[in-house]
């Protein structure tokens, strides 16, 4: 069916708007961090998919680092293993650590791999795992007591944290045309799997590769300020001044931070955007108006 002459026009305009950006990140490295809404519905995650394939495509270098609460919390419950929580981080004993690799590494991560080649890419699924790619140690989580002269040290079992990421796997995957799909599950100096928050993951793999964007998507629209408007356009020093007077706090916190960490380690700028709104990579990416927060390391 051919396209009615406004049509075409309004085509032709948006192409037009994103050649500068296309130019721009050419031969870059762009790290997205799957989950929430777009994971769970179906034409967020095809459109998810093609937003990837279309990265790929231009010649953008896209990794994707993926989470799995969720999906992990049902199978849980299937199994009736209880599950229980400190400061939003799921206690991971050796049965759960056992759901976890088997949900984040297997089902979510292959239908991640699936969703991208059916919509015309070339996506490798691994975990952190593989070829030693994150090597973690066990997270300690500390609480004040007030019945304890120190805070107390809570034991929340295979929940690790980044210690170093090996790109050897990433790179090779880079290089032979392929789209990393990374599970967020580490391994210790002593073979120990661990659990790891994925926007952690995410991070840490974008500092480490020095990626032009780090994008984590989110159910929300974006950082808020207190009037509950969208802030953008962000840099390093207005995020520490917006987390030092409260307007970050709760949960964006984690994520803020995770986002102002990498772009202090390097990456050129962090993104959170909002994973309901269909294409939100690619409007984020290859458009003027963007659909979420930018941090930035440039003043």
């Amino acid at each position: 069916m051919s396209l009615s002459h406004k049509k075409a026009v309004k085509v032709a305009q948006v192409l037009t708007e994103a050649l500068p950006y296309i130019q721009r990140f050419t031969n870059k490295t762009v790290v997205v961090k799957f989950g929430g809404n777009a994971m769970v519905d179906e034409d967020l995650q095809n459109s998810f998919a093609r937003d990837i394939v279309l990265m790929k495509l231009v010649g953008i270098n896209p990794i994707v680092v993926h989470g799995g609460g969720p999906q992990i919390g049902k199978l849980l419950d299937k199994l009736n293993i209880h599950s229980e929580f400190v400061d939003g981080m799921r206690v991971t004993d050796s049965a759960t650590m056992d759901v976890v690799e088997m949900v984040l590494g297997g089902s979510v991560n292959k239908q991640i791999v699936n969703l991208i080649n059916h919509n015309g890419g070339q996506a490798i699924g691994i975990t952190g795992k593989d070829g030693s790619l994150i090597s973690s140690k066990k997270l300690s989580v500390s609480r004040v007591n007030p019945a304890l002269e120190a805070p107390e040290i809570i034991d929340i079992g295979h929940v690790g944290e980044v210690d170093s990421i090996n790109t050897g796997v990433i790179d090779m995957l880079i290089d032979s045309n392929f789209i990393p799909v990374i599970a967020p599950i580490g391994v210790s100096a002593e073979g120990h799997s661990h659990n790891i928050n994925a926007d952690l993951v995410a991070g840490k793999i974008a500092e480490t590769v020095k990626a032009e964007k780090l994008m984590l998507l989110t159910n929300v629209a974006g950082l808020q300020d207190k009037q509950g408007e969208v802030l953008t356009g962000l840099s390093t020093q207005q995020v520490d001044e917006l987390i030092e007077d409260g307007t970050i706090y709760g949960g964006m916190l984690p994520k803020i931070s995770c986002a102002l960490d990498a772009v202090k380690g390097g990456v050129t700028s962090a993104h959170i955007i909002d994973g309901r709104v269909e294409h939100a990579v690619l409007l984020e990416i290859f458009t003027d108006t963007g659909v979420g927060t930018l941090i930035t390391n440039r003043g």
